[in-house]
């Protein structure tokens, strides 16, 4: 897992990166919590997201947010963030001229920044939001949602509280065109302390749902879209 750095809008953004074994892999970009709350791409949630996305076959990174770690810039409350994960997915796109889609998965802020950018691209397949910030962050751009997804959530969450997450996805899935898997965590709280392994069993077997990672036949589809394009 080779350590990076990204070109970004306010100068270097520290990253890391692991690089599919299998040819024109699908891509996972990973986003961490609050920057000015102690969030990292070293976050133990945000660290077993990119774990879970590289062990699946995808071309998978994490970084870190301007003003975190060795990354360049201070904290901008959403917007800046939001561009530094935009030249993220530009960066790893670049390296893979032809994966044939991309997921974001987010933890609590990183979620908020994740689901803000696949509203900007449309390459963006699926998404997995942990512990989205539903009660201090505003999620009424996702109107309508582009793409059905993943929210987890612990029902011992004192930071956000699972009412708030609750009402969120019933949102979403009002709407027509998306399906949204909402999975409450019992005896978990915001960090998901004691519960990391139902974490990331909660987060595979959606991805085994949905097909995502080695689980898709990424030379068939692309033959397939290389056929239709034809």
């Amino acid at each position: 897992m080779p350590d990076i750095i990204i070109t970004g809008s306010e100068g270097r953004l520290e990253g890391n990166y692991t690089h599919s074994k299998t040819p024109n892999a699908p891509l996972a970009l990973i986003l961490h919590p609050h920057p000015e709350h102690g969030g990292t791409m070293n976050n133990r949630v945000t660290y077993s997201l990119f774990q879970t996305f590289a062990a699946r076959g995808f071309s998978t990174l994490r970084f870190n947010f301007r003003g975190v770690g060795k990354s360049q810039g201070e904290y901008s409350g959403g917007e800046g963030e939001l561009a530094d994960a935009a030249a993220a997915l530009d960066w790893m796109q670049e390296l893979n001229k032809n994966a044939p889609y991309v997921w974001v998965g987010g933890f609590s802020f990183g979620s908020w920044i994740g689901m803000q950018l696949l509203m900007r691209r449309p390459e963006i397949r699926g998404w997995v939001s942990v512990s989205p910030p539903a009660n201090t962050e505003d999620f009424t751009f996702l109107a309508p949602c582009p793409t059905s997804g993943l929210i987890v959530h612990g029902d011992q969450d004192t930071i956000v509280p699972h009412a708030d997450v609750q009402e969120f996805a019933e949102r979403l899935r009002a709407q027509k065109g998306i399906d949204i898997d909402y999975k409450l965590i019992e005896n978990c709280n915001h960090f998901y302390r004691g519960q990391m392994g139902t974490l990331i069993e909660t987060v595979n077997d959606y991805l085994n749902k949905e097909r995502a990672g080695r689980h898709i036949d990424v030379k068939a589809l692309l033959e397939n879209k290389a056929k239709a394009a034809a």
